[in-house]
């Protein structure tokens, strides 16, 4: 096995499949960088996908692992189809029903509900998650046959943006209300009203968003039940799907233009934060975690670098620069 590969910074932009958890995509990175012969190295992952979930999931390696924990608090962006009728304990295609409804909701009905879920809302998590309840996570509660549903609490959190997916219009569907004597009675038989079994939607939506909760609400706010039964996410802060590999692709692809040829570089997950460029006195006393002054830059976050090779994520106040994160890579670019 080839063992002079170079020591692997940056981030891989995985397409997880459904049924593979974030924990085993972590491990079958780890896999495929030691059959590519890379030397060990840290490996972590920017927001985890349960295994019923698909899509972006950012991959952190070396050095970048040290900004894994900024996609926590990023946004995210999913697509997810909500299928009425049935609701089960996990909100999702996994769990025994536990509530019918044989009222489906127009289309029309659906598209003028979503305005109330954007915005700041509460929601009750989801009793199969990973949340805490009392000390244990619910989802070992649930099972034990406690009602976690009547002890968790209610979060806040952010709607950014809630549509129908694909391009569909909100305010076209939503115009079958419009009427000269009001709008009608949604459920009313009479009434040419396109019904849904399901609708997918696609939501922009702040940290600790719980989409299964979302659907769950949006469907009893239709004044029926439902579950998630398709779940992928196609932004995760900066990383957009469009940049994602597949594990199979990425496996085939490692073993001949190498691993470090399909990396993003470490900034990649910066994109909202300024650079700062150094000199060699400055990135010095910053690897030494020393605070420089005198720098003419706006107050805030920054990514300092020393040429092409990072050096720290720092703040700077009145022109004096401490470091929040430093980052260990030599003055020769990766």
């Amino acid at each position: 096995m080839n063992t002079d590969k170079p020591q692997l910074h940056g981030w891989l932009l995985l397409d997880k499949p459904r049924g593979l958890g974030s924990t085993q995509a972590v491990g079958a990175v780890k896999r495929i960088m030691r059959q590519a012969g890379h030397p060990k190295t840290k490996v972590g992952h920017g927001g985890t996908l349960d295994p019923l979930a698909q899509g972006v999931l950012p991959i952190a390696l070396g050095e970048a692992t040290k900004l894994a924990g900024r996609m926590l608090d990023a946004s995210k962006i999913y697509d997810f189809t909500l299928q009425f009728g049935e609701e089960t304990d996990t909100l999702d295609v996994e769990g025994e029903v536990v509530r019918r409804s044989d009222r489906r909701p127009p289309m029309a009905a659906i598209a003028a509900v979503l305005e109330h879920f954007t915005g700041a809302i509460e929601q009750v998590p989801p009793v199969f998650s990973a949340i805490k309840v009392d000390g244990n996570r619910a989802y070992d509660r649930a099972r034990a046959g406690e009602d976690v549903a009547m002890e968790a609490k209610t979060r806040a959190v952010t709607i950014h943006s809630l549509s129908l997916a694909g391009g569909r219009s909100d305010e076209d569907v939503a115009s079958v209300f419009q009427t000269t004597s009001g709008r009608p009675d949604p459920y009313d038989p009479q009434m040419p009203l396109e019904m849904a079994d399901s609708v997918t939607l696609t939501a922009h939506v702040s940290k600790g968003t719980y989409i299964r909760s979302l659907a769950r609400d949006i469907a009893h706010a239709l004044g029926t039940v439902g579950h998630v039964t398709y779940l992928r996410r196609t932004k995760a802060g900066p990383f957009a799907e469009r940049d994602a590999i597949s594990l199979d692709k990425l496996d085939d692809l490692s073993m001949g233009a190498g691993l470090q040829d399909l990396l993003l570089p470490l900034e990649a997950g910066l994109d909202d934060i300024p650079a700062l460029h150094l000199d060699p006195e400055s990135a010095q006393a910053a690897r030494q975690g020393r605070v420089v002054s005198g720098l003419p830059h706006p107050d805030g976050l920054h990514f300092a670098k020393l040429g092409n090779v990072p050096v720290a994520l720092v703040e700077l106040d009145g022109g004096t620069m401490k470091v929040v994160r430093g980052f260990n890579l030599s003055d020769v670019a990766e």
